[in-house]
């Protein structure tokens, strides 16, 4: 058909070059947290300075083994932190690079998308509505392209790009690294990249992904830092009544120290951290970026999913299906095809981008390279007339071939818009309703196709051209094959799927019923956005409860819907792509972006962005977003349940006058088995079993429950009264203090491994949950009891312990109170059982 050679671009292997000899296109990542600096901060954690202050004093009072014990206990501990840091700050800097800009670029004359740090000097990039510029460029083609610059220049209003108008401005044929596509296409070649561009230059830097303060961050906080306020105050009464009482300041203050260890719960914060960092990495395993941490908690609360069709619910894998003349002669895409048919697609091709980007004008495009259409058609494109929200057609003007030649000007979109733009009568207007119903109930996406001819000074609105009525052009879009499971885990979780979408009514319910949308049973009601303008507040607010599909939907209607979701209550996600998506997506309280289609803008406004753009991704990410929070209510509820035996021990000598239990020492050892405990098994668990079949939680539902808090004090004074009557009856039994403190310490050990598994899973039982893989598990397991024989047979680790020998009757008898402990706390788990899985 005569057209133009695609542009070449660079080739691979000179943008390699390029990229190695200039470095990638982005600026300096200020406040990196580095190995380094990570260290600086956890000798800031209290739980150090406590073990420091411990060590100290045990120099001071000459005993050199324990000094050195305690200073190995702090490095151990460093080391734990700033491995579970470093592999935080890992995942992060990992979907740091998920989540950075994306450029189209022509390389070895093909289009492909690449990450913007990648982009080299004499790349040729393509530019669409929505996309930020990742670099500097002069433009080599452009149709209405216009730019908000605001980013520079501090001025809103958008700036007009011709490599011909150039009305004086000296940057008119130039487009800047950072500013914004707001309307209109262009190709542009890279001039500048990274500080060498005009960004660079003003020294702005780039946004990364940085994890926020969210709601259990504060809450955990907040927990935290009362915990030490009290744990603080009871420490220094023990210390003084202990000095008084037995007197000794250094022992007493060594009590103090190894009681305010037990009590202070510094794990919170670090396995949240963890969670929050392993939990986005976890989704995005699942092709879904979570872009913000609170993502993670508000998906387990969502109860509304409005959900695009097109690309979302279908594969956005369009072609052309069928075509109807302006006569009423039908025929399919895959028959033999007369003239008349080829010169409606043909026009159709004619009145999409040249190179195109969305997906229905690619099928145009495909179509015409696959069929033989007519020849003698205008090759150059001279203007576009885009689409507007409130006239949906956009028409293209092409010049023949004399200087005298009549232009043609190409039109499709939205057939309503198409009979308005063609002025059809009454008769032609039912006529074309009635074929474009019959094509849409068979799920086609239908577009109107019209054309005129022009001669003179062009207009400057498309509805001055007198169009000529051509016919309809019916598009398929396949439903993806995982859709209809997907809405029906929704449904099962309690979730309502909305489609809102800007298709035909017709189109959007024959979707939605292949969909599984609607429920048995249900009327197969459609809210069109006409319908949508004409109701308040009050009634959109009472069709939302019942409705399930919204067709003809403006993007400033999403809006409108998201608001009066909110107004009823309802915890709302919402996906988008487009610029003008970018107010429901910020209004939502999950605003999902497509990753594949989506726009910069519509990316930069949502929680979370799904990188195949597939509907059952995002039930993915429900689905693990439910488990995430799930295992971090265990693990907080297995740190609060170990505290209150650690603390009690801790505490019961210096109230009745025993034998001091435990030293700082002891309860160090035991905080290096609760850190690996909480942030790889708990982490590493599997899901409830009724994760997707229970409603979705409260948002208002704090992390730490009444119930919960019950439950974990149950389950720590339960463990606490067997060891504690352990302790006793050893003591009054005549135990050497070594060996009673062995046989203490070993129970104590015993009932919180028996706590690991109560706490695995709330609504399975104990051989269910044991039947669960998780192979982290194992390894912590074994490396304890591997220390612990340690320290029982190695005499030089027993004397560091102050433990005695323990015979096999002694050891039987540890193992039999963490049983009793598992037994016990699963026959009462039931209790609990429909507040913790609730």
């Amino acid at each position: 058909m005569g057209r133009e050679p695609p542009l070449q671009g660079l080739n691979a292997a000179d943008a390699r070059d390029r990229l190695k000899s200039e470095g990638p296109n982005a600026l300096p990542i200020a406040d990196k947290r580095t190995a380094f600096r990570i260290i600086l901060e956890v000798m800031r954690e209290p739980m150090l300075a406590l073990l420091l202050v411990g060590g100290s004093i045990y120099l001071l009072i000459g005993d050199l083994k324990e000094a050195l014990i305690l200073l190995a206990f702090a490095v151990l501990s460093v080391v734990i932190t700033v491995v579970q840091e470093a592999r935080t700050e890992n995942v992060l800097e990992a979907l740091r690079d998920l989540t950075s800009p994306r450029a189209w670029v022509i390389r070895d004359a093909h289009r492909i998308r690449i990450d913007s740090a990648q982009v080299v000097r004499g790349d040729m990039i393509v530019l669409a509505e929505g996309d930020r510029v990742p670099a500097d460029a002069k433009l080599l083609d452009s149709h209405d392209l216009q730019v908000d610059e605001s980013l520079l220049t501090g001025e809103s209003v958008p700036v007009r790009k011709s490599l011909t108008e150039k009305s004086g401005d000296e940057n008119a044929d130039r487009v800047f690294s950072g500013a914004l596509i707001v309307r209109g296409t262009g190709i542009g070649e890279v001039t500048a990249i990274g500080i060498r561009s005009r960004m660079g230059q003003i020294g702005h830097s780039l946004k990364t992904l940085t994890p926020e303060v969210s709601k259990l961050q504060t809450e955990t906080r907040k927990l935290v830092t009362l915990f030490a306020l009290v744990g603080g105050a009871v420490c220094v009464v023990v210390v003084l009544l202990y000095g008084l009482l037995r007197g000794g300041w250094l022992e007493a203050t060594l009590a103090g120290i190894a009681l305010g260890m037990s009590m202070l719960p510094e794990e919170f914060p670090v396995v949240l951290a963890v969670f929050m960092a392993m939990g986005a990495w976890r989704i995005s395993k699942a092709r879904v970026l979570t872009r913000k941490a609170t993502a993670i908690e508000t998906l387990g609360s969502a109860t509304v999913l409005c959900t695009d069709k097109t690309g979302t619910l279908t594969e956005n894998r369009m072609s052309l299906a069928e075509f109807r003349l302006k006569d009423g002669q039908v025929a399919s895409a895959d028959a033999a095809l007369s003239k008349d048919f080829l010169n409606l697609a043909e026009v159709g091709r004619m009145a999409s981008e040249p190179d195109p980007y969305d997906p229905m004008e690619k099928a145009f495009h495909a179509f015409a390279r696959a069929s033989d259409g007519p020849e003698a058609l205008p090759k150059v494109l001279i203007k576009s007339f885009g689409l507007r929200p409130d006239f949906l057609v956009m028409s293209q003007v092409w010049q023949g071939d004399g200087a005298n030649a009549p232009l043609t000007i190409a039109a499709k979109g939205a057939p309503e818009a198409i009979a308005d733009l063609c002025r059809l009568n009454a008769g032609e207007g039912v006529a074309m309703k009635v074929a474009v119903e019959a094509m849409a109930g068979r799920g086609l996406r239908v577009l109107g196709i019209a054309r005129a001819k022009f001669q003179g000074k062009l207009p400057e609105s498309q509805r001055e051209f007198d169009f000529e009525y051509l016919g309809l052009v019916g598009l398929a879009d396949p439903l993806r094959a995982s859709v209809p499971g997907a809405i029906r885990e929704c449904r099962a979780a309690g979730i309502r799927v909305i489609m809102i979408t800007g298709d035909y009514p017709i189109t959007a319910q024959s979707i939605a019923r292949q969909a599984g949308l609607f429920e048995p049973g249900e009327i197969e009601a459609v809210v069109s956005g006409d319908e949508l303008t004409h109701m308040n507040e009050a009634v959109l607010a009472a069709k939302l409860k019942v409705a399930t599909v919204f067709a003809r939907i403006q993007p400033d209607q999403k809006l409108r819907i998201v608001q009066a979701l909110k107004a009823n209550g309802e915890i709302v996600a919402m996906t988008g792509d487009g610029v003008n998506d970018a107010p429901s997506l910020r209004a939502a309280h999950i605003g999902i972006a497509m990753g594949g289609r989506g726009t910069d803008v519509a990316r930069e406004a949502s929680a979370i962005v799904l990188l195949d753009d597939d509907f059952g991704s995002i039930v993915q990410a429900i689905h693990l977003g439910r488990r995430i929070y799930d295992n971090l209510r265990k693990a907080m509820a297995f740190i609060f349940a170990v505290h209150v035996p650690i603390a009690g021990l801790a505490l019961m000598p210096l109230v009745f006058g025993l034998p001091i239990l435990f030293g700082p020492m002891h309860i160090a050892f035991l905080e290096m088995v609760i850190d690996p405990v909480c942030s790889l098994v708990f982490e590493a668990e599997t899901e409830e079993e009724n994760v997707m079949k229970r409603p979705p939680r409260a948002p208002t539902e704090p992390l730490f429950s009444k119930e919960l808090i019950a439950w974990s004090v149950l389950q720590g004074a339960l463990a606490l009264t067997l060891v504690a009557v352990i302790f006793v009856a050893a003591l009054n039994l005549g135990m050497a203090e070594d060996e009673v403190r062995a046989l203490a310490f070993f129970s104590l050990i015993m009932t919180i491994a028996a706590l690991i598994f109560v706490n695995r899973s709330y609504s399975a039982s104990l051989l269910t949950a044991l039947k669960r893989p998780n192979a982290a598990l194992l390894y912590v397991v074994l490396g304890v009891m591997a220390m612990l024989a340690l320290t029982l047979l190695w005499s030089a680790a027993r004397d560091m312990f102050r433990f005695g020998p323990l015979r096999w009757d002694q050891l039987a008898l540890t193992l039999g109170v963490g049983l009793t402990v598992l037994v016990c706390l699963e026959l009462l788990k039931p209790l609990w059982r429909k507040w913790l899985t609730a």
